[in-house]
């Protein structure tokens, strides 16, 4: 084996968790090398809406998200990675959720986050796709945004390779062992390779699986394998930004917070799709088509292959029903479908995983990966490497 040059940090994993800490540890002067295990990341930052939004968050991360749009921006600025600043809309579409969303006002003005109750209206002539007997209110939240998850990644990678000289990124590279030895971390990679660094950052589910097996098994993650939808191209169709229905109003964690959602009933009509975690996203891309979804599935991390890769035809169907009530284009006019899957906790909204100081395992963030990564990872390169806030 080669001994190779000395790092101060080693980012395992290039979905937008560990690219997120590659960047502030390079943006902090830190010398990182970044190792992906595929040609490009094709997990769950590509397996997604896209959607940025810091309103559907947990009080604990709304912060973290906050500063991910800010950051977002900031970058955006300065090179396409494919962010839109077109803003999040909740619909409402029964007496509960209107009352929900009057109530996430209260909390976001409370905390200065800007968002507007829209009337049936206002809404239709903003959207005009959604249909009048679904719409009764809107929540608006115009500083939101969202990306392109087939090409947001890529082009952040590309971002930062070019403007950190500190920072070395390596595809295509599997690491098939990690250990400490005295003051290091020595990294071997299947072509027996050898890269050493004063800390390792583990940001991969896979690698986490492949390098500590035993920690894998015992973490409770729990696995989450979602459906989702793509139409032929609909420029036509007026529905831009982030488009969240009445069933996320009754699932996104900021909306449990709420006073009145602990009371919250489900109608018949939703049980079924409660039953298959469904709630209805629509986010329209670049090229006009538009992506609805999605369903949730879960297994726990050692019973994750039970939950297959095929697609279920039953909730294909279940989501198309309910789209068609909501929006007046034809939702069957589909380019393909596809399964996500990322992972979670139960009760973490993250795992957090330290041996000896020198490696930090950070995975399982769930469905908040690409609204509070950047945020998070912020605090947790500040923390690992005592270096100042920025926020």
């Amino acid at each position: 084996m080669m001994l190779s040059k000395k790092y101060d940090l080693i980012v395992v994993g290039a979905g937008v968790l560990g690219t997120f800490h590659t960047y502030h540890a390079a943006a902090s002067g830190k010398k990182v090398l970044h190792i992906e295990k595929d040609q490009y990341p094709i997990n769950a930052t590509v397996q997604n809406f896209g959607q940025v939004v810091p309103s559907g968050m947990p009080a604990n991360w709304f912060q973290y998200g906050v500063y991910s749009t800010q950051l977002y921006n900031q970058i955006q600025s300065q090179f396409d990675i494919s962010i839109r600043k077109n803003g999040s809309i909740y619909i409402a579409s029964d007496d509960e959720e209107q009352n929900l969303i009057h109530e996430l006002k209260a909390v976001m003005d409370s905390r200065g986050y800007e968002a507007h109750l829209l009337t049936q209206q206002k809404c239709i002539e903003k959207w005009p796709a959604l249909k009048a007997s679904y719409c009764r209110e809107g929540l608006f939240f115009p500083q939101e945004v969202s990306a392109e998850p087939s090409a947001m990644i890529h082009r952040l990678i590309e971002y930062c390779s070019t403007k950190f000289p500190n920072l070395t990124y390596k595809p295509s590279t599997t690491i098939i062992n990690c250990d400490i030895s005295g003051d290091e971390v020595h990294v071997v990679t299947h072509r027996s390779e050898v890269f050493v660094a004063d800390k390792v950052i583990i940001c991969n589910g896979g690698e986490f699986k492949i390098l500590f097996p035993d920690l894998f098994r015992d973490s409770g993650i729990e696995i989450s394998k979602l459906q989702m939808l793509r139409t032929m191209p609909l420029p036509h169709v007026g529905l831009e930004g982030n488009i969240l229905t009445g069933l996320t109003i009754r699932r996104y964690e900021s909306f449990t917070e709420c006073p009145s959602f602990s009371a919250l009933k489900t109608p018949e009509h939703l049980k079924e799709l409660k039953r298959w975690g469904i709630h209805i996203l629509f986010k329209k891309a670049q090229d006009g088509s538009i992506i609805i979804g999605d369903s949730h599935e879960y297994a726990g991390v050692n019973d994750m292959d039970d939950l297959g890769f095929e697609l279920k035809q039953h909730i294909n169907q279940l989501m198309f029903k309910e789209a068609q009530k909501i929006v007046l284009f034809d939702v069957t006019d589909i380019a393909s479908t596809w399964a996500g899957f990322y992972a979670q906790h139960p009760e973490k909204d993250i795992i957090e995983i330290d041996i000896e100081n020198k490696i930090h395992i950070r995975t399982a963030i769930g469905g908040k990966g690409m609204t509070s990564s950047a945020g998070y990872a912020e605090k947790s390169i500040q923390k690992l490497f005592s270096t100042q806030p920025v926020y």
